[in-house]
């Protein structure tokens, strides 16, 4: 799974935020309000569309081609994206038990409980 640089972080966040499809200028505007995001002040909309082409490529977004201007949206939650991104973390350890074990051992106790609860322990 591709990692994500910055721009292309701060456009998936607003893409999980939305339920809804967005074009390339609802984005820019959308980066552009972010207080956290001074970068975006000024970001042209070629920028834009330049990193959702490269999160489709990614198989990241999808754009919705029947309508002009083009409308993207997440292809997956972002919960899906990061279970994908531990997995397949642990997929390239060559120890599974020793990195799950580690894992489980710096979780915080609500997490723990929680961990306990989905595995239904």
């Amino acid at each position: 799974m591709a990692t994500l640089g910055e721009l292309e972080r701060a456009m998936m966040d607003l893409l999980w935020e939305s339920n809804d499809a967005a074009t390339a200028n609802e984005l820019r505007e959308k980066l552009a309000q972010r207080e956290d995001s001074a970068d975006s002040k000024g970001l042209a909309v070629t920028t834009v569309l330049t990193v959702l082409s490269r999160l489709e490529k990614k198989s990241l977004v999808e754009r919705e081609r029947d309508i002009r201007p083009h409308r993207y949206r997440a292809v997956t939650s972002r919960a899906e994206h990061t279970a994908e991104l531990m997995h397949e973390a642990l997929g390239t350890a060559n120890d599974r038990e020793a990195v799950l074990a580690r894992f489980v051992g710096s979780v915080s106790d609500t997490e723990a409980e929680m961990l306990r609860r989905l595995l239904g322990a």
